[in-house]
């Protein structure tokens, strides 16, 4: 969620204006906020100045009764019945604001950064690095083809439905032994390891993701009504969850471990070969709290890990800044990498990274240095970015590692395995 009080000021509101319309989007929801806000504000005044006119009255029941005036004369002279009514009017009336001005608060997107590209769909987005695109190759068989013995789909479908699936054999160790990989490429460059729960509170859940992923992408558990992750970031953020940290504790890096679980509600029809899009996956994330002056550096930071990653495993890949209307309401301004897929002809999501500033800190109320004496809490900046999705990352090395029938195993998970190709 934005600070209102972006809105409350008039150079600031028009940078959230600008934005809404940059993710296209109609931009007068900035003015009724600022509408339902100024009632909200006016009703609160009236509401302290009857708890004012109570408080009075109170004090002159006391005098009155000290200087032993008739008890009933002066609860009659004094009444404040009717006041007391009008409070608690003024006081549900300021309430039911205050929710309107959340909920449309919460359909507010982050205010994008001015690098954003402004377009609607991904056509806009621009590429801003390459790696090894030069001459890229064309190999003979997608990867849902040369994995299909080992996906046993058929038995997964029956199992749970479409994009249901078994790993087994071979194709199952090199899962693990990139799991394993990806987990040391960052606990090595100073991460912290991570497992995280795979399902929480649906009030806490509605602190960390969009409304509308409640119904495309999140499994609903109707015991306890809890949700299951779509990603390690969502019970990450909510790791300090009303936590004020000290300047010394941050930044906070963590790798995340995790399944995650997909609806993909809205992906009918699309990557429906093979492993590539399932319901069930692992990831291994990258997660950081910051100070809001350090995440600019940290983004990048972030986004050249996952590319390190992928150039050690001899991956062809392009960089790429997401368009205003692609973004997510969390992210302030994101990259994807997008991986060559030899047999395809095409690159393809593999790593998307955001900073996320502090919109989500904001809603989970996590701060640093903050004291009684300070005018506002300082909100930390959380961003994001995928390091490796087992499963789509293993799809992208079946298809650019197959050479005369095998599946050559790349060079740095061989110590993790005991064969040297499939």
């Amino acid at each position: 969620m934005i600070d209102i009080n972006l809105i409350r000021n008039k150079e600031t509101r028009d940078l959230v204006k600008k934005s809404e319309k940059n993710r296209f989007r109609d931009p007068n929801i900035v003015d009724e906020i600022l509408k339902l806000d100024e009632q909200k504000i006016k009703i609160q005044y009236e509401y302290e100045q009857k708890c004012k006119e109570i408080n009075q009255k109170v004090k002159d029941i006391k005098i009155a009764l000290k200087n032993k005036e008739d008890k009933d004369k002066v609860l009659n002279k004094y009444d404040s019945s009717k006041e007391k009514e009008e409070r608690n009017d003024l006081l549900v009336k300021s309430k039911e604001l205050e929710e309107k001005i959340y909920s449309k608060l919460n359909a507010i997107g982050n205010v994008l950064d001015n690098r954003v590209p402004v377009h609607k769909t991904e056509d806009g987005n621009i590429t801003v690095r390459q790696h090894n695109t030069e001459n890229l190759p064309k190999k003979e068989k997608a990867f849902s083809d040369l994995m299909s013995q080992y996906t046993n789909s058929d038995a997964g479908a029956m199992l749970i439905g479409h994009r249901g699936y078994y790993l087994e054999g071979k194709m199952a160790q090199m899962a693990t032994a990139l799991k394993f990989y990806a987990l040391n490429f960052l606990t090595s460059r100073g991460y912290t390891a991570i497992q995280t729960p795979v399902m929480m509170r649906k009030d806490i859940m509605g602190l960390t993701a969009q409304l509308s992923d409640f119904d495309e992408q999140l499994y609903h558990v109707t015991d306890g009504d809890a949700y299951l992750i779509a990603t390690s970031e969502q019970p990450l953020t909510a790791l300090f969850y009303n936590k004020r940290l000290q300047d010394e504790d941050l930044p906070k890096i963590y790798a995340g471990e995790s399944l995650c679980f997909r609806k993909e509600a809205g992906a009918h029809g699309k990557d429906n070969a093979g492993i590539f899009r399932v319901h069930q996956f692992e990831k291994i994330e990258q997660f950081v709290l910051c100070k809001p002056e350090e995440s600019d550096k940290m983004l990048e930071k972030m986004i050249g890990l996952a590319e390190e990653f992928y150039k050690t495993l001899g991956i062809s890949f392009r960089t790429v800044l997401i368009a205003s209307g692609e973004m997510n309401d969390s992210a302030a301004m994101k990259y994807d990498l997008e991986a060559w897929f030899p047999n395809a002809q095409k690159f393809r999501e593999l790593v998307s990274a955001s900073n996320c500033t502090d919109y989500q800190s904001r809603n989970l109320n996590v701060y640093y240095g903050y004291t009684k004496k300070e005018d506002k809490p300082k909100y930390v900046h959380m961003l994001n970015a995928t390091l490796c999705a087992v499963q789509r990352a293993l799809c992208c090395i079946v298809e650019n590692y197959q050479e005369d029938g095998k599946i050559i195993v790349p060079e740095v998970l061989k110590k993790y395995l005991d064969f040297d190709y499939i």
